[in-house]
C-alpha cells in the first residue's frame, strides 16, 4: 500500500510540473526562415531561447503557463507574437512581413 501511494504522490508531482512546448514554423512570404534564425519566447521575467532548422522549424519548452511573447531576431530588428503556453504541446505557425522596413508577425 506504501509503494501504491509513494507512486500516485510522484505521478501528481511529475504531472503538475510538466513543461508547455511551443514548436511550429516561421516563414518569410512562402519560403522558410534560413536555418539558425534565432528566436526567444518570454514568460515573465524568464526567456527560453531557439533557432530555427533548415525547414524554417522551431520547438521550446517553456515551464510557465500562460501568455508569452515569442521573438523573432531578424536583420538587426526584432518582431514579436503573443503566444500561449500550455501544459500540452501548442503549434504557432507564423509569417513574417516587411512593412515600411519593419518586420511583423502572423499567424499563417
Amino acid at each position: 500500500m506504501k509503494h501504491i501511494a509513494l507512486a500516485l504522490l510522484l505521478a501528481a508531482a511529475f504531472s503538475t510540473s510538466g513543461a508547455g512546448e511551443i514548436y511550429g514554423t516561421l516563414a518569410e512570404g512562402t519560403k522558410p526562415l534560413a536555418a539558425g534564425t534565432k528566436l526567444e519566447i518570454t514568460a515573465g521575467d524568464k526567456s527560453y531561447g531557439g533557432e530555427t532548422d533548415k525547414f524554417g522549424a522551431y520547438r521550446v519548452f517553456v515551464k510557465e503557463k500562460g501568455k508569452c511573447t515569442l521573438k523573432v531576431h531578424i536583420k538587426d530588428q526584432t518582431a514579436a507574437f503573443d503566444v500561449i503556453s500550455f501544459e500540452k504541446s501548442t503549434r504557432y505557425d507564423l509569417v513574417l512581413e516587411a512593412k515600411d522596413g519593419k518586420y511583423s508577425l502572423r499567424r499563417k
